[in-house]
């Protein structure tokens, strides 16, 4: 069964704040086997979410409608509803009587705005929703001859999460087919997307009824993939099979595999540390400290990270990493030799068992035409080698930034494996 999960509010198509909640609900649906086809952030305005409503109950079994549920003129999911499905409105003596209890116990007379939040659509359950004034609405209906539920939820976290779980899992337990989805995902480093997706589409294609989608982010690619069926041990099989294939082609790319988000290559680098009783620090010139940030963001990484030092300027080089101010002089600070002295002296200064030395051109001045920006050297030593890698990087500072940072932490994977 598919579903869509509808977002109402006007502020949520500002800069300022954005939808949470449809990440969790989407998260409870597929745990029945329900795909989300379709997600819809809606403004407030009734003609359009009249429109949202009609296009949703078209193409999906299943409508989820997050807020708009509140006493301001402004709230209008409910009249919106009744218009996209001709239905009426009641005002439900009961609802009233709630709400007056409610504002008694904060002492406050109840507004007279506050009944709108008693009108239940014709036909619908009130979901109580004891977080909140706002109750939600289930509607078990019928569009264009087909069977369709509708759930009105509130906005709120604090208020749309509690009710989902406790009103809208049990019902719709009950009425969806038993289905699981197995899931698997699937990350790679430095692979061009282009490159991936020629290597393993001729591969997933084949596999019509796993849904495969490839997300791109700067040196990185992760593969979900995702299995339907009655039974798990079904869906798990298929996921397996496929998973298995293309990981094989994907060879040394690949550096996480999991059924849920896989782990970060900061972790898979710690993972590798810890299991080699190793530890790494860093010295970092272009990328400022970003190496370090991402490692420090995973807990426990204190037990392999001891550290490391931004070296901007020339004299810091020479002052927190050894450089020789001479090695500089002749063969300047983003060079092949300044990575490896790097790389020596930071490892040489804090007994790591590896020392990671980075310097490069970030841009957008600083170039030449035998340094241009983008140019970068990223230079791994231990007690046998020290191993410098040469790239030139196109795109903005942070582009540039952000390839040498992961182009850093894939040659520390590589060498521990």
């Amino acid at each position: 069964m598919k579903s869509e999960i509808i977002a109402v509010g006007s502020e949520m198509l500002t800069p300022f704040r954005q939808d949470t909640n449809s990440l969790y609900l989407t998260e409870k649906l597929n745990e029945l086997g329900v795909t989300v086809a379709f997600k819809t952030i809606v403004g407030d305005r009734q003609r359009d979410l009249v429109s949202a409503i009609r296009a949703a109950l078209a193409r999906t079994d299943i409508v989820v409608v997050m807020g708009g549920l509140g006493p301001t003129e402004d709230d209008l999911t409910r009249e919106a509803v009744a218009e996209a499905l001709s239905l009426t409105l009641r005002r439900d003596a009961e609802q009233v009587v709630a709400l007056a209890a409610r504002a008694a116990s904060w002492r406050i007379p109840m507004p007279t705005n506050n009944l709108k939040q008693a009108d239940v659509l014709e036909g619908a359950a009130i979901l109580a929703n004891p977080n909140g004034s706002a109750p939600g609405q289930w509607l078990d209906t019928t569009f264009d001859g087909y069977r369709k539920l509708l759930m009105l939820v509130p906005g709120p976290p604090s208020e749309c999460r509690p009710l989902f779980d406790a009103e809208c899992i049990p019902r719709l337990r009950d009425l969806v087919p038993t289905r699981h989805i197995a899931k698997r995902t699937l990350r790679a480093a430095m692979i061009p997307e282009s490159q991936a997706d020629k290597l393993l589409a001729p591969i997933y294609t084949e596999y019509k009824d796993v849904e495969t989608t490839i997300l791109a982010h700067v040196g990185d690619i992760q593969l979900t993939l995702l299995c339907t069926k009655p039974k798990l041990a079904a869906a798990q099989a298929r996921i397996d099979e496929l998973s298995g294939r293309l990981e094989e082609v994907l060879d040394d790319w690949l550096y996480s595999s999991g059924a849920e988000a896989a782990d970060s290559l900061e972790q898979i680098v710690l993972y590798h540390l810890g299991m080699r009783q190793a530890t790494l620090a860093v010295a970092e010139s272009c990328t400022g400290g970003m190496i370090a940030e991402r490692v420090t963001r995973v807990p426990g990484s204190s037990r392999s990270f001891l550290g490391g030092a931004i070296v901007y300027s020339d004299e810091l080089k020479t002052a927190f990493a050894g450089v020789p101010s001479e090695l500089i002089a002749r063969y300047g600070a983003v060079s092949q030799e300044a990575a490896e002295a790097l790389a020596y002296g930071i490892r040489r200064y804090t007994g790591a068992t590896l020392g990671l030395g980075v310097t490069g051109i970030a841009g957008p001045g600083g170039g030449s035409e035998a340094k241009p920006v983008g140019l970068v050297y990223i230079a791994l030593c231990d007690d046998q080698k020290t191993e410098v890698t040469e790239k030139n990087i196109r795109g903005d500072r942070q582009r540039v930034r952000e390839w040498t940072t992961q182009q850093a932490l894939d040659l520390i994977r590589r060498r521990l494996r």
